[in-house]
């Protein structure tokens, strides 16, 4: 394990304050799949109890950043290809019917919001920052999702977001994949202004197989 320290913020109870530091240091790699998550000794390292520890691995088991192993106890999660997959797959299906739906309620101003998602999106990149790339990425298809105008659909997603999210920051970190991101985004965007449902699905399918492709990859060089 890496030295870890605690991302202090004054405005978060300390369990997010510990969770959103071990967050950060599973998805950049300084806990590795595999390593145990063992409450006193990151208590000792982060300066805190045990409780915040206990609740804030309680929170990444959640998000699919932890698993409990029996007689072992908590440790960073292994990614698999047959857990991408299922992910994905849920991803495609919803995503898909979702801008479908927003080809016949997205209005003009939505359709311009979505423009300066994708601007945001773009000069994100410039920063190489894959944390600030990866929520602008999320913050356009939270955009798809609201133009769909249907909250029981949002709902469903919602869950999904934090299992999608790791994968999500591991395709993020291949930078040559940055321009095929960004053409992908604006076919999308092309595909709602134009009412296209066929093809919108089309591209959103493109969207999440090369994302399924990539990240098949990095899994398949970790192990």
């Amino acid at each position: 394990m890496e030295h870890l320290e605690l991302n202090a913020n004054a405005y978060l109870p300390l369990r997010d304050v510990v969770f959103h530091t071990l967050q950060e240091a599973i998805l950049k790699g300084d806990l590795k799949p595999g390593e145990r998550l063992m409450e006193l000794q990151l208590a000792a390292e982060l300066g805190v109890s045990r409780t915040p520890i206990r609740e804030a691995i309680r929170m990444l088991q959640q998000e699919g950043l932890a698993v409990t192993i029996p007689r072992r106890g908590a440790e960073v999660a292994r990614m698999t290809e047959k857990d991408m997959q299922d992910v994905l797959q849920i991803r495609e299906a919803l995503e898909v019917l979702a801008v479908q739906l927003a080809c016949d309620k997205i209005t003009q101003e939505q359709i311009g919001q979505m423009e300066e998602k994708l601007s945001a999106f773009e000069e994100a990149i410039q920063t190489k920052d894959v944390r600030l790339i990866a929520q602008t990425d999320i913050a356009f298809h939270d955009g798809l999702y609201a133009a769909a105008d249907n909250q029981r659909l949002v709902k469903m997603l919602n869950p999904l977001r934090e299992q999608i999210y790791r994968y999500r920051v591991e395709y993020l970190k291949d930078e040559t994949g940055y321009p095929r991101l960004i053409e992908e985004h604006w076919q999308i965007v092309r595909g709602l202004k134009d009412r296209d449902k066929e093809y919108v699905a089309q591209m959103v399918k493109k969207h999440v197989v090369n994302q399924e492709k990539a990240v098949k990859n990095i899994i398949r060089g970790q192990e």
